[in-house]
Parts: C-alpha cells; sequence; structure tokens
C-alpha cells in the first residue's frame, strides 16, 4: 500500500506505501512525472557505496523493524544496492514480515505508473503449471499490443522466439530452465521488444509477431470492470479493480455510482490478481461502500514507537456515490496484496460473516511503505515503516487473510471464461456467497510463500520494478 495520510516528513518525499508500491500524500494524486537523470559511479552521491550507505541510514531510521536490522553489516561484499538492501532486512524476511517489500526504484518510473498507470510491455498477466510446463495468459489489458494481437484471457502461450526459426517450446524452457528461463525468453519490458509467440486459443494455434510497447493501465477495464449482474432477478453489483492508482478514482466514483442508483446492496469486489497501491485509492473503496458509517473507523496506521508521531487514524467519508451493502464477496488470491488486504481487512469488524473472502487465502502484507528520495541518483527507497490495522486492531496477517475473516469459500480461477462472467469459478462463487448457498472455506497451508493462483503460479521478474509489483504477472 502507498499511504498518502500523514503530513510531509523532512527530507522524505510524501509518499507512503502501505501495501505493495508507491503511493501519494496528495489525496491519491501522484507528483508530475519527472525525467530521470541518469547516474553514474561519478555522478555525486551517486557510487555505489555513498547509496548503499545511504540505504542503510534510511533504514535504520525509519525501518519498521529496527531490531530485526544487523548491527554492522559490510557492505562491500555486494555488487548492487538492492543486493545489500535484501541482505539488511534478511532476518524479517526470514520471519515472512517483509517479503522483499523493502526495494529500491527509479523516482521517474515510479511515478509515471502511479500517476497514469504508465508501463511498457506486450500488456498482459501470465500464470503457469510448472509441472505441466504451460504458460497462460490470465488478463490482457486494453491498448495494448497483445489485446491488439488477439492475445485475451485463456490463451495459452505454446512456444517463444525472436522470430518463427528460432521458436522454442515453453515446456522446453520450463524443462530446462524454468521460471526464470520463460521470463528471459519474453525478454525485457521496454517498447521495442519484438517476439514471435506461438499461442492456442479456442483450439486454433498461430504464430504471432508482437512488439512491446509503453501503453497505460485502465484500473478499471471498459469491458468488464464494472458491471450489474442479474442473478435470477437479485441485482449484484461486481466490481474488478486491477490495481490502486490515482486513474482509479473517478472510474469507482462512477461504478459505485451506477450501483447506488440502482439500489443495489450485495456486492463482488475483484481482486484476486491486485497486488496493491496507493492507500488513498484504499481509502476511497471504503468510503464508496461506506454510507452509514460516518466517523466509524476504516483503518490504524503505526509506525514503530519513535516514529509514532506519524501515526492516524481513517475514518469512513460517506461520499455523494456511496452505497451501504449488506453484504460483500471479496474475490483473492496470492495475487491479491497490500491496500486490497486492507480494504477486506477493514469490512471484517462491520459486516462480520457478511463479508466474505472468495477463491484462495491472499498474500499477507498488513505493512506498508514509506519513499525516500535521492533524487540525483534517481533512487527511490521503499522502507517498510508502518502496519495497518482495523477497527478492531487486527493486522497481523501475514499468512494471508484467510483465518483472520469470518466467511470464505474455496473457488476456483477459471482463465477460459472472462473477468466478471457469471459462470466463471470465482464468480460463481461470489454469488453463491451472496445468496446463501453453502461453500467449502479456504483452507490454508502455513505462509503465503509466493503469489500463487489456485493450481498455477505467477509469472514474476526476479527484479520487479513498480508495476510488476502491483499488478502481479505482467509483462
Amino acid at each position: 500500500m502507498r499511504a498518502t495520510r500523514f503530513t510531509t516528513l523532512t527530507s522524505i518525499v510524501a509518499l507512503l506505501a502501505a501495501c505493495g508500491g508507491g503511493g501519494s500524500d496528495s489525496g491519491g494524486s501522484a507528483p508530475p512525472v519527472a525525467v530521470a537523470p541518469t547516474p553514474t559511479q561519478t555522478t555525486a552521491g551517486c557510487s555505489l557505496r555513498e547509496r548503499q550507505d545511504w540505504a542503510a541510514g534510511q533504514l535504520r531510521e525509519w525501518y519498521l523493524f529496527p531490531e530485526l536490522l544487523p548491527a554492522a553489516l559490510d557492505p562491500g561484499a555486494y555488487t548492487t544496492v538492492g543486493a545489500y538492501i535484501d541482505a539488511l532486512t534478511a532476518t524479517a524476511r526470514a520471519q515472512s514480515k517483509d517479503r522483499f517489500f523493502t526495494y529500491l526504484t527509479s523516482i521517474a518510473a515510479e511515478n509515471a505508473f502511479y500517476e497514469s498507470g504508465s508501463t511498457a510491455g506486450f500488456g498482459i498477466r501470465l500464470s503457469y503449471d510448472a509441472g505441466a510446463g504451460r504458460l497462460f495468459v490470465t488478463e490482457a489489458f486494453e491498448g495494448a499490443p497483445a489485446l491488439a494481437a488477439g492475445i485475451d484471457r485463456g490463451t495459452e502461450i505454446i512456444a517463444i522466439g525472436t522470430s518463427v526459426a528460432s521458436l522454442r517450446t515453453v515446456a522446453s524452457i520450463f524443462a530446462s530452465e524454468g521460471a526464470a528461463g520463460v521470463n528471459a525468453a519474453l525478454g525485457s519490458s521496454e517498447a521495442g521488444v519484438t517476439r514471435v509467440l506461438r499461442v492456442s486459443s479456442g483450439g486454433v494455434e498461430r504464430d504471432v509477431t508482437v512488439t512491446k510497447a509503453t501503453y497505460e493501465i485502465s484500473p478499471v477495464s471498459a469491458r468488464y470492470g464494472a458491471k450489474v449482474i442479474d442473478d435470477n432477478g437479485r441485482k449484484v453489483g461486481y466490481l474488478n479493480l486491477r490495481t490502486f492508482i490515482s486513474t482509479a478514482d473517478p472510474q469507482l466514483r462512477m461504478a459505485f455510482d451506477t450501483f447506488r442508483l440502482q439500489g443495489i446492496n450485495q456486492v463482488i469486489v475483484d481482486f484476486r490478481y491486485n497486488g496493491g497501491g496507493l492507500v488513498a485509492i484504499a481509502d476511497l473503496m471504503g468510503n464508496l461502500m461506506g454510507a452509514g458509517r460516518i466517523n466509524n473507523v476504516f483503518s490504524y496506521t503505526s509506525f514503530r514507537p519513535e516514529k509514532a508521531s506519524n501515526n492516524s487514524t481513517t475514518l469512513f467519508t460517506p461520499l455523494s456515490q456511496s452505497i451501504a451493502p449488506v453484504k460483500i464477496a471479496f474475490i483473492g488470491t496470492g495475487g491479491t496484496a497490500s491496500a486490497s488486504e486492507l480494504v477486506i481487512n477493514s469490512f471484517t469488524p462491520y459486516l462480520h460473516a457478511n463479508s466474505a473472502l472468495i477463491g484462495s487465502n491472499t498474500y499477507g502484507k498488513p505493512v506498508g511503505q514509506i519513499a525516500l528520495d535521492r533524487s540525483q541518483c534517481d533512487d527511490r527507497l521503499r522502507v517498510v515503516a508502518f502496519k495497518t490495522e482495523n477497527a478492531n486492531r487486527q493486522g497481523d496477517y501475514y499468512n494471508g487473510l484467510a483465518t483472520k475473516v469470518e466467511a470464505s469459500c474455496q473457488a476456483a480461477d477459471d482463465i477460459m471464461r472472462p473477468l466478471g462472467d457469471p459462470s466463471e469459478g470465482s464468480v460463481k462463487g461470489a454469488l453463491d456467497f451472496l445468496a446463501g448457498r453453502t461453500c467449502t472455506p479456504i483452507s490454508v497451508g502455513g505462509t503465503q510463500t509466493s503469489q500463487s493462483l489456485r493450481g498455477r503460479e505467477i509469472l514474476q521478474s526476479s527484479q520487479p520494478d513498480t508495476a510488476e509489483r502491483e499488478v502481479p504477472g505482467l509483462h
């Protein structure tokens, strides 16, 4: 989550994160996109050692778990700032408190993503079945190259190459190089990178050449992001939020106003692939589903004791578009993290068993990051600095929310059906819950160590950028 809840702190960017990537301190609108400098080892203050020392100093001042930092750690053994940060936070990671949530990223790239969803690539999410050596598209984004080439949810990628002659089967890549090899075969996330993909959809195989480009992710899809489902004469609002970025604000307000005008009081909120984002948008979602809850606690934000002056309490503030749902079905998976989990957790004290998690267990990230900038190096350090809790002071869900919510239902992520389709596995499960039909609770088997879907894993880069962190599986 990227928090937006306290006054700008001296010497740090007014960006807070409380679930995944970055955030804004200005009501959810990110700062203007900056032109990134091109730092080198000779840029003043940007040698490797200077950047490492700066990162370590910020961690010692702001890290939520200072007792888990090593008393001393020589940066000389690490060839990148990121590797040094990972070593500093290794103990917290081993305890599942900071699973690579503290990281270094680009100021310019992060601002571009949070402001408009700008990123580069094919414009698809990918998941895989490693045992079977199969790779699938779970979602495709409007305005991006893949969808324009007819690649959409449910498409299987059978082979990858730089030309037809160089095509390698996905199965052979998995067998010899694993998921890292598949990522490498797909190429870097830069505009202009071209790949030939052999794809299968509807039983038809074809070879298609796709060139990566810069595009903007719409948080609420124009195709299926917001709709009213007629479930045997009962109207149910369906909302699929892809990511918590600034442009979600008007889209969410419009969606919930439509629900309000149709008298809807039962809602499906689909967070199944949502890795988080701006806390301001999480607060907005609470307000849009918080009619009648004025001045009730939505969430608490708490820093470590010596930084307690930054603690805050966020209250529900209903808006003209707000509804008062009596039941909410939240669809989640291992790709559901951060701001998504904050929203789900915040409704449990009020709706109890009338608020359910549908699908599978969530990732487990009840902490958030602040953003600390070293502008001359285009370095933004995301530091886990605070935790979030609901009105009952419940927030210890490092193993996911399945054991914390009062109701849950197992359901499949049926990628062969469109998102928002009433017959799709998780949407059907959500409709069953809302109708009072019985279901099997989600089973939990230990710590959620990866962003997983039922039967598949999300294909994620080993060094994800901000867009890839907030939109799991993005390529």
